[in-house]
């Protein structure tokens, strides 16, 4: 058995329509139109190769998950987020690449990632 990659993951939110203008118009994730109707709110996100479904629900309560999103200049993602008043930690190193979380307005935490230079 040898997995090709990750299709998706899917994150719990409170307000999917609030949700879907932070991961698009915020950190610049593409909205899918081909989502069918499951009878719950959500939508489907295209994350570079990668996608992001939002699930309308309770979050669970943050013991650690999360995902991260990959990023060429996690520095000026940094930069604009706290430009738009959002709280992010300074980037901090793990090996050879670089990272920092924000957290969406459901509580979610999302990984900023940089892959080393």
């Amino acid at each position: 058995m040898e997995p090709l990659g990750v299709h998706h993951v899917a994150v719990t939110v409170t307000d999917p329509e609030e949700a879907i203008r932070f991961y698009v118009d915020v950190l610049g994730l593409r909205q899918r139109e081909d989502r069918p109707d499951f009878g719950i709110g959500g939508a489907w996100l295209d994350a570079g190769g990668q996608q992001v479904h939002l699930l309308k629900g309770t979050p669970p309560e943050s013991k650690g998950q999360h995902f991260a999103l990959w990023f060429a200049d996690l520095d000026a993602v940094v930069g604009e987020l706290r430009g738009r008043g959002f709280e992010v930690g300074d980037p901090g190193g793990i090996g050879a690449d670089r990272a920092t979380f924000v957290v969406d307005p459901s509580g979610n935490a999302v990984e900023l990632h940089e892959v080393g230079r």
